[in-house]
């Protein structure tokens, strides 16, 4: 990057996340938040969350991003940047119009926004901006004074995101029995989505057979790869798949699941896997039961030597990296020259989601676009 001076014209930053129950009280609540407007009855929400009370109804979510707050604001105050870090969810306390409220009570009024998902996919960004816009329509009807708010922009391809899972990797690598080192597979995994929402995510001139949220995907997945084989000298096989698939079983998802890949590797006589969840920033559910526990238990079924590798969570150096592109996108509203930190073939992405990004199957208003209201 050239010439990265100060925050400003943000005053504030909000981490933007999912959310998480945190007792048993709390499962079928969130999980009725999760799925609202659909009709699911509370029956089914509780056998939805049996993964939930397997931990005692507690999701690692809200500790991990506690701790990112944490980095983020040692992070910022050791470079000499004095901005506040806020922390609301889409689906459980501290919720987003709660936490909204609170920063524009307490005088911000230009709003630089982290979301925890790295992709482009409805998701991951068109879901979070429509939950921004919603927010802030709310409060405006309250009487408040609206704040700009401007989403920072995908992060999959950042160095500060990337080697601390590379590291990872080389770590799981090096806990497999020697025997079976050389020979282990690397099984790069990600939240499965529709076909039909893969196919359409980012802008429209990367729509088309899995869209943004493969494409994306694949390239860290060969960075990493590249990154370990230059570190070892082994090069690993590797294939992208899919885990936490939730949908009706009539509509298409990504593919492979993991469970049905290590089964496929198994009869193919590969020695050992490393199970990398590349699509996760931090170890909440999906990874603690999907992987640690559901995947887990399938390759010891199967007699095949597997590990986990360990997603970027608090490490500093994703800290630095979001401190990276608060500048970055600073520099930008300041109108001066900035070079975009990023690695692999598909660049920086943009910073401003043009029109139809990631569309949904019903439109609503969203923010940090070029067609938002906010």
């Amino acid at each position: 990057m050239s010439d990265l001076r100060g925050p400003a014209p943000y005053d504030a930053l909000l981490l933007l996340s999912f959310g998480g129950p945190e007792g048993p009280d709390d499962v079928v609540p969130f999980l009725a938040n999760v799925t609202r407007g659909r009709g699911i009855p509370e029956e089914r929400l509780k056998e939805v969350g049996k993964h939930y009370f397997l931990f005692g109804g507690v999701s690692p979510i809200n500790a991990q991003n506690r701790a990112l707050l944490d980095a983020l604001r040692k992070d910022f105050a050791d470079h000499g940047i004095e901005l506040p870090v806020y922390w609301g969810n889409r689906n459980w306390a501290p919720y987003l119009t709660d936490t909204l409220r609170e920063m524009i009570t307490d005088g911000h009024r230009r709003i630089a926004v982290l979301a925890t998902s790295a992709y482009a996919s409805y998701s991951g960004c068109r879901q979070y901006r429509e939950n921004l816009a919603e927010s802030l329509s709310a409060l405006e009807a309250e009487g408040l004074p609206v704040p700009r708010v401007d989403k920072l922009r995908h992060y999959f391809n950042h160095p500060g995101f990337v080697r601390p899972m590379v590291d990872g990797v080389l770590a799981s690598l090096a806990d497999l029995p020697e025997d079976v080192r050389a020979g282990a597979h690397l099984a790069f995994t990600t939240h499965s989505i529709p076909t039909a929402a893969a196919d359409t995510s980012g802008p429209v001139e990367t729509h088309g057979d899995g869209g943004s949220y493969v494409a994306e995907h694949l390239d860290v997945a060969r960075l990493i790869t590249e990154a370990v084989r230059e570190e070892t000298g082994v090069d690993h096989p590797w294939q992208l798949v899919y885990q936490s698939r939730s949908g009706a079983p009539h509509i298409p998802w990504l593919e492979p699941d993991i469970c049905d890949h290590l089964e496929t590797l198994h009869a193919d006589g590969v020695p050992a896997v490393v199970m990398a969840p590349i699509g996760f920033v931090s170890d909440h559910m999906e990874v603690l039961y999907d992987l640690d526990t559901e995947a887990t238990a399938k390759a010891a079924e199967l007699g095949l030597p597997v590990r986990r590798s360990a997603t970027v969570g608090a490490d500093p150096r994703f800290a630095a990296a979001v401190r990276d592109l608060l500048l970055e996108r600073a520099a930008v509203e300041q109108e001066r020259p900035v070079t975009p930190c990023a690695l692999g073939s598909l660049g920086p992405s943009h910073d401003l989601c043009p029109v139809g990004c990631c569309p949904a199957r019903a439109l609503k208003p969203a923010a940090a676009g070029t067609d938002s209201p906010f």
